[in-house]
């Protein structure tokens, strides 16, 4: 009955020979607000079914098998987020807009991702009033404080961060090439080997605009404030997390055993320098600077578990001679050489420490926080450095006009000089005396600045500053009677 109801009143019905209308041709004969219509059911069809795998897969924890290989909900969150910021940011070699759909993937999945935070309360007590009057307490679910303030913050700094690619839609003063078709004669071994990668940055013969200049600072110090953000917020989560116990136990006995002994004694001598002893060490090498870092972490670890252990029952239990305050001390100054590590090399890779914290933590909420923080934190530093690479363009842009201009100003004054000789010194046309060259000399240096452009000299003597020298104080010439004045004895001065 249901099937006879169809064929005779629905719009879908069947022809005459009995055949079902084929889909292809239904779309063509639909309204366009009907085929509108069907797109978008289909859109949010397909984005469902990925958002039930990208669940699942969570729920499962990352091990499609059902097993037992899967690992816990808090670390498969972490690796979401990251591996999602790896598809979206892992190819962003350009100050660039990122591309519409990928800018939509971004914000669509990872509000997926975060929506579990809304589910992450705490019970904190209130005040419910009754019909009769009567106020009585109870306690209601409000989200953690952690992350009410954090996630905010992070989504903030997030926007900023994809603000500053689109201001650079549109702009003409500097574009990229392929590096393989680089001209190494022009601007072509400005890059550093260690990016071979990545395209390389040209600008103009007459270096970047004033105003590209201007909005190429601006979004540094923008991006520089971010990546400041995201930093702390990711050292503070981080500090937070729990030290597994696989860590500890693979941890020597003591803290001078962890340094070495060429560390020990520079941390704990009487007098340290954090900058001295930073600037002392030789740190050339990404791996260098790593194993300085979890070397620090580790002893800081030790030092931290001694000191709580004396603080409960009044002696370590691996003992040691060196004094509670003395050990306080060693961790200020090992977390110095920390936060001077980070300053000075911040896309240092993880360390050995903060991996293990990673992988074996089970707070969800630090989960996202951390991961959150740590892939905005990389997108900002990929940020500078491409911004560094084109103010690092236009500088030698700016060098190479600069020693132009030197070489015009001092042929010109070597044309002027030949002139004025050819007016004084007719008769030895071929002769010079030292004080031609010393005039000659004078003549070009007097003629820079008129030959360089007031920005050319602005950077000119902003970048000689440094190098210049306090001049000679000139001697004082005395006289012949000043000299028998000052030959004379005390007495007769008085």
């Amino acid at each position: 009955m249901l099937d006879g109801l169809n064929s005779g009143n629905s719009s879908f019905s069947s022809r005459g020979d009995g055949r079902q209308t084929p889909d292809h041709e239904l779309a063509v004969h639909a309204t366009p607000s009907a085929q509108g219509t069907r797109r978008g059911n289909q859109n949010r069809i397909s984005d469902m079914e990925v958002m039930k795998e990208r669940f699942a897969r969570l729920l499962l924890g990352e091990d499609m098998s059902g097993g037992s290989e899967g690992v816990s909900s808090a670390l498969a969150l972490s690796n979401a987020i990251t591996n999602l910021a790896d598809s979206m940011f892992g190819e962003q070699m350009k100050l660039q807009p990122m591309y519409p759909e990928t800018k939509e993937i971004w914000r669509k999945e990872l509000d997926w991702l975060l929506s579990v935070v809304d589910h992450i309360v705490q019970f904190v007590p209130s005040k419910q009033m009754a019909k009769n009057g009567a106020i009585t307490e109870i306690m209601v679910t409000k989200q953690r404080d952690d992350l009410l303030m954090n996630i905010p913050a992070l989504r903030k700094l997030d926007s900023v961060l994809l603000e500053t690619l689109d201001n650079f839609k549109d702009q003409k003063d500097f574009w990229y090439v392929p590096r393989d078709v680089e001209d190494t004669e022009n601007n072509g071994d400005w890059r550093r080997d260690d990016n071979w990668w990545l395209p390389v940055v040209k600008v103009p013969s007459d270096g970047l605009s004033e105003e590209s200049r201007k909005l190429l600072h601006s979004q540094k110090d923008s991006v520089s404030q971010v990546l400041k953000a995201a930093t702390a917020i990711n050292a503070v989560v981080l500090s937070e997390m729990h030290i597994p116990d696989n860590y500890i136990d693979s941890l020597p006995k003591n803290g001078k055993t962890s340094l070495g002994d060429f560390l020990y004694k520079n941390i704990t001598d009487e007098y340290f320098d954090p900058d001295y002893f930073i600037s002392f060490l030789e740190l050339s090498t990404e791996h260098k600077v790593l194993d300085l870092k979890n070397r620090i972490e580790a002893s800081m670890v030790i030092w931290k578990r001694k000191m709580n252990q004396k603080e409960k029952d009044g002696k370590s239990q691996w003992g040691s001679s060196v004094s509670l305050e003395k050990r306080e001390l060693f961790e200020v100054r090992a977390e110095t050489i920390l936060v001077m590590l980070k300053q000075q090399f911040p896309r240092i890779p993880q360390s050995s420490l903060e991996i293990s914290k990673i992988r074996n933590n089970k707070d969800v909420g630090q989960a996202i926080l951390e991961s959150y923080s740590r892939v905005l934190e990389n997108l900002a530093s990929k940020i500078l450095s491409r911004i560094d690479d084109v103010l690092e363009a236009d500088l030698l842009v700016q060098r190479q006009m600069m020693a132009e201009a030197e070489r015009r100003s001092e042929s010109e004054g070597g044309y002027e000089y030949e002139e004025s000789e050819k007016g004084l010194s007719a008769e030895t046309p071929n002769s010079r005396k030292l004080s031609d060259f010393i005039g000659w000399r004078l003549s070009s240096d007097t003629k820079k600045h008129s030959s360089m452009s007031d920005i050319e000299f602005f950077y000119r003597t902003e970048q000689e500053k440094p190098m210049m020298k306090s001049p000679r104080a000139l001697p004082k010439k005395l006289s012949y009677l000043s000299k028998l004045e000052n030959m004379r004895s005390t007495s007769e001065r008085h």
